[in-house]
């Protein structure tokens, strides 16, 4: 996929870095086990139940236990759920409700939100994810692959990286509701001072997702000292925003009449492979076909891997035989073709952006770079910025049922 390399414009060399921008950041979640995620959530309860049904050594091995979790690992609830506390010999009962949650890019997926399950859940992004909060995720670096370096979402992500070094999470708000921006203090207030109107970080929000390129360090953001070119970007990336968020209730992303893909043949129940005809601009999926699908979203890469191929890879690799990852459905849902209709029509629209995206910092843009944050005392940003907040108000349960105060 094409997109503006580190060394194609000698001024983003002083661009910030997005890290020092928005300071706080928090890793990857790391599950330890691939079983308490699934892309439907009735495999994730029926695994539950097998889990809770098995005794004794079944029950340790069907959890797969690892150095962080073993069946009488005592952990507290995640913050906002309402799990047992009890060591896992003892649970019982159905599934917690499983939660949406980003696993790669483009790719939603279904978590059971239970902490005895997961080796490093991150409980501090739990404790601000509700429905004011947006996540930047960073995208691991590869050398001359191109494609975004950074990508966003309403959900809580899981983080990983298609490839390369994983990048971070960094939400957009350190507390719930909305509250204290995530974002260096001063900075807003300069940028603002610069433009003549006032800015908000969720417009720091859109011009990243529009201007942000990949470097070694991590993502940098080239900062435009002109009016127009930020209200462009930010514009620009409160479209792509929407489209990563596959728009909203009722208002869903659509490719022109004669360009929207449809189902020509119908997928079988178990598709084998994955194929792209170019001259026919044709999806095969196994025995089925979907048309027209452009190129660009067949070619649109995250880190230098191919995000429509390992989105199918993840619902059609065959698990291990007797483990609770074999639980999933006997075919193809009907559900995954039209998620799938859905990431093809989202990557091509976003297809199209790019070269919007590419002209937005030239030659002759000025910069705001690092150098003139540091003179005005924006940058560096404390220490203190790049830690969480104190949520002092609210109780989470610990271990056995015990109450914390955090």
């Amino acid at each position: 996929m094409p997109g503006v390399t580190p060394d194609s414009h000698a001024s983003l060399v002083d661009a910030p870095l997005l890290a020092d921008l928005v300071p706080w950041s928090v890793q990857p979640l790391r599950l330890g086990r691939t079983w308490p995620m699934a892309p439907d959530p009735a495999s994730l309860k029926a695994r539950w139940a097998a889990f809770v049904r098995a005794t004794g050594p079944d029950r340790e091995r069907l959890l797969e236990p690892s150095r962080a979790r073993t069946l009488r690992t005592a952990v507290a609830q995640l913050p906002g759920r309402h799990t047992s506390t009890d060591d896992l010999t003892h649970a019982e009962g159905p599934c917690p409700d499983p939660v949406r949650v980003l696993h790669a890019p483009f790719d939603e997926q279904w978590l059971i939100p239970d902490h005895r399950l997961i080796d490093a859940a991150r409980p501090e992004l739990w404790r601000v994810a509700d429905d004011s909060q947006l996540f930047l995720v960073e995208q691991g670096f590869v050398p001359g692959a191109g494609g975004p370096a950074v990508l966003a979402c309403a959900i809580l992500p899981e983080g990983r990286s298609p490839a390369g070094r994983p990048g971070r999470i960094r939400p957009l708000y350190r507390r719930p509701g909305g509250r204290e921006p995530n974002v260096t203090p001063g900075l807003l207030t300069e940028l603002a001072g610069r433009f003549g109107h006032p800015v908000e970080a969720r417009d720091l929000l859109a011009w990243i997702l529009a201007a942000a390129r990949p470097s070694p360090q991590g993502p940098r953001v080239p900062l435009p000292d002109d009016a127009d070119v930020w209200a462009s970007g930010t514009a620009l990336g409160e479209r792509i925003l929407w489209l990563l968020r596959r728009g909203g209730e009722g208002d869903r992303p659509k490719l022109p009449g004669g360009r929207r893909p449809y189902v020509r043949a119908p997928l079988p129940a178990s598709p084998a492979d994955l194929l792209y005809d170019r001259e026919e601009e044709a999806l095969l999926v196994g025995d089925g076909r979907i048309s027209p699908v452009p190129a660009a979203a067949w070619d649109f890469h995250v880190s230098g891997v191919r995000v429509i191929e390992q989105w199918f890879a993840r619902r059609t690799a065959a698990p291990e035989p007797g483990t609770l990852a074999a639980i999933r459905p006997g075919g193809w849902p009907q559900s995954w073709t039209s998620e799938l209709l859905e990431i093809v029509t989202g990557l091509a629209l976003l297809a199209e952006l790019r070269p919007l995206q590419d002209e937005l910092i030239t030659g002759s843009t000025a910069l705001v770079t690092a150098a003139d944050l540091r003179r005005a005392r924006v940058l560096p940003p404390a220490q203190t910025t790049r830690r969480p907040a104190s949520v002092l108000d609210h109780h989470e349960e610990g271990p056995g049922g015990q109450f914390a105060l955090i």
